[in-house]
This record gives structure tokens, sequence and C-alpha cells, in this order.
């Protein structure tokens, strides 16, 4: 297959992070996490515990589609909330993103089409139309379709895809194609395959 800048994201990283690389066609070369684990010795362990917290890094910003200034600052804030733990204000804050919610509500099938659709104007917050894909969303808010957005062909198959989807437990349907948040997100519901402690390792040490 013909290969391009997110395949080989995908496999330097050794995950399937982008949905072009989610396909039978694909595979993941031997590379990232498996060649970090060949180093030895003290200054390798360092080397190597460094490679794969920015390997952690890495992944986590593609995966949710956050520049390396944003990711940055998210890291920071979590530290400084003074009330819970780090690792679940860093996933708290990175899932509560308006482009993020959109993509957990299923109305898109990824987060870069969410990314589109919020700065296309398509997408409301409590009534009003956001066109900042990072903007963040809050307990209490409803997301919803610009209800002149919904015939628009975006959104041609968001019928059948929410008959299959199971949106998180912080997000609640309250009427077609609107929804509220109506609890933090736990951080077991951040992405199961990020290493939140590793990246903000990776942080404490740049």
């Amino acid at each position: 297959i013909k290969t391009g800048p997110k395949f080989k994201i995908c496999r330097r990283l050794g995950e399937r992070i982008f949905p072009k690389c989610q396909t039978t066609k694909f595979t993941i070369s031997g590379t990232g996490a498996a060649k970090a684990g060949k180093t030895t010795g003290r200054r390798s362990r360092s080397a190597s515990d460094y490679g794969s917290q920015l390997r952690e890094k890495q992944k986590a910003r593609f995966t949710y589609g956050i520049n390396e200034r944003q990711f940055r600052n998210y890291v920071r804030r979590s530290r400084e909330i003074k009330t819970g733990d780090p690792l679940a204000n860093l996933g708290r804050l990175i899932e509560l993103r308006l482009d993020n919610v959109v993509y957990r509500l299923g109305l898109v099938p990824s987060r870069a089409f969410a990314r589109q659709v919020v700065g296309h104007g398509h997408i409301l917050v409590n009534g009003r139309r956001v066109t900042i894909p990072s903007c963040p969303v809050a307990v209490g808010d409803l997301v919803s379709i610009r209800q002149q957005s919904r015939d628009n062909g975006v959104f041609r198959e968001v019928a059948t895809r929410l008959k299959e989807h199971q949106p998180p437990s912080w997000l609640l349907y309250t009427a077609d194609r609107e929804a509220k948040v109506v609890a933090p997100p736990a951080l077991e519901e951040a992405e199961s395959n990020l290493n939140l402690s590793a990246i903000i390792d990776f942080y404490s040490r740049v």
C-alpha cells in the first residue's frame, strides 16, 4: 500500500492512532517500543525511559489532535489544579475539548472530522455556535448539531451511527442529536492505550 505521513507516524509510535491505519492492509512494523527495549546499562535505561515517555506524549497528541503548545499547557494546568490527581486532571482536560466531545457522542467517525465540523460552525454549545475545536465544555453544557446543518452531507450517516454507538457515561443524549455533559470524565474513560503518567513524567524533565 502507499504510505504517507500518518502511516509513518503509526509505525513509529507502534499504534493505529489514525483511522487510515485501522485497516487490514496496514501493518505496524516492529519499531518504537521494541527498539527501546534493546538497550542496556544505566545511561541506556535513562535514554530508554525518555524515549518511552516521548512516544506516549506523541501518541496522546496525535490521538487527540493537539499541538505541542496546547498539550504542554494542558499538562501544566493539570498540575496547577489544587484538587484531584494530576493524571485525572489531564485526562479530564483533554476529554472535555469540544472536538473530542463531538467525537465521543458518535456524531462523526473521527476526531479529525470533529475538528472540521466544529471549525465550520456546525456545532452549538448551550444554543450558541462555537467554531473553536479546543473550546472546553463543562458539566451541565448542552452540545448539539446546529439545526441548519442537520441535513448537511457530513451528517448523513449520523442516525445509523448513533444506533450502534454507546457514548461514555459522562455524556447523555437528551434529545435528537443533542446531549448533555452530566459528569466530569473519569480517568479510565480517557483513551486506554495512553500512559498519562509517563506523559507527565516527560514534561517534568524537559
